[in-house]
């Protein structure tokens, strides 16, 4: 399991994510004297001769050089030794470098993340299309909506070149995409809810300190994480933060709408929470990756595809019947 914080509002597997930071900074394998020797002699007798062995070249494409080359194979060459004794519950799967061992698929370190991902990335793609099809441009709130989408893209943009070769500048570079994302997440919900986009002086003087307050938040959580300490369990608690405090706003925003409208469709963010609440479990219920492919968090990225596409259909009724109850007045 990676220890990325998620997009957007899907906070949930964040909460997880404070739990597993202490793990993931210092994993089991990592300690193992076996593996610490295979890596040893595989570098020694490989990596330092005149003649190293040949690297496919979608591998050398991605970075895999001799050493990476060579914990790749000792994780399983080591995984393998351990499964293989008795009895087999003393000697489980453990993880190398925050990671359980993942088998690759050219090149890419874990697969299923990468095509999940991917999955969420059209996701967003059909939605911003469906907004500029079914929202007219008028509509003050779009932009605000396909905000949200463009940062949804950026962020699992980053998710995906993260989950395909886990560097220190793919990990900031999904981390402080994803940190956007949240972020804007709640920005854009108390643009929504408390109707900031409203052409009076009042409302522009809110919404012009609130999107100023925003900048800075952001500002200051990448040079914290940038120029002081790159701290995971602070970065994750600044995102639990953010995305509790919109969690509640579009929960209470769902009843209130709700019970105004008497509509099924006015209570979908509740809903969506829920689903996502619900999906949690799959990061607090962590396990080996099946097949050495698919794991929790990968699984997780799964879950939230559907409601991505949800969340896309409630803005497009939302603001439809923003627009019907406008005109309406007039």
């Amino acid at each position: 399991m990676s220890r990325r914080p998620v997009a957007a509002w899907k906070w949930g597997a964040l909460v997880a994510g404070v739990v597993f930071v202490s793990s993931a900074s210092a994993s089991i394998g990592d300690r193992l004297p076996e593996f610490k020797e295979c890596v040893k002699v595989c570098i020694q007798s490989n990596c330092a001769s005149s003649t190293p062995p040949s690297i496919p070249l979608q591998r050398r494409l991605l970075l895999w050089d001799c050493p990476s080359e060579c914990d790749y194979t000792c994780q399983h060459l080591t995984t393998e030794e351990r499964l293989s004794r008795d009895p087999p519950y003393l000697h489980p799967i453990v993880q190398f470098h925050g990671k359980w061992p993942f088998y690759r698929f050219l090149g890419m370190q874990e697969p299923f993340s990468v095509i999940f991902s991917l999955l969420n990335y059209l996701a967003h793609s059909w939605g911003m299309a469906k907004l500029r099809e079914m929202v007219p441009a008028s509509y003050p709130l779009r932009k605000y909506y396909m905000g949200f989408g463009y940062f949804g893209l950026a962020s699992w943009i980053f998710s995906m070149i993260f989950h395909t070769r886990d560097f220190r500048v793919t990990e900031k570079l999904d981390y402080f995409a994803a940190g956007a994302s949240v972020l804007y997440g709640m920005y854009y919900a108390a643009v929504r809810i408390f109707r900031l986009d409203e052409r009076t002086p009042r409302k522009r003087s809110v919404l012009r300190a609130w999107t100023v307050m925003c900048a800075l938040l952001y500002t200051a959580h990448v040079m914290y994480l940038t120029l002081w300490s790159w701290d995971y369990t602070y970065n994750m608690a600044a995102n639990v933060a953010c995305g509790i405090v919109q969690n509640i706003m579009w929960s209470w925003f769902s009843v209130m709408r709700y019970k105004k409208l008497q509509r099924t469709w006015a209570a979908w963010p509740g809903l969506i929470v829920a689903w996502l609440i619900m999906a949690m479990s799959l990061e607090l219920l962590d396990f080996p990756p099946w097949g050495g492919m698919i794991d929790a968090h990968s699984l997780w990225h799964l879950g939230t595809v559907v409601p991505t596409i949800w969340w896309y259909n409630f803005l497009i009724k939302d603001a439809q019947q923003d627009i019907q109850g406008t005109r309406l007045k007039a």
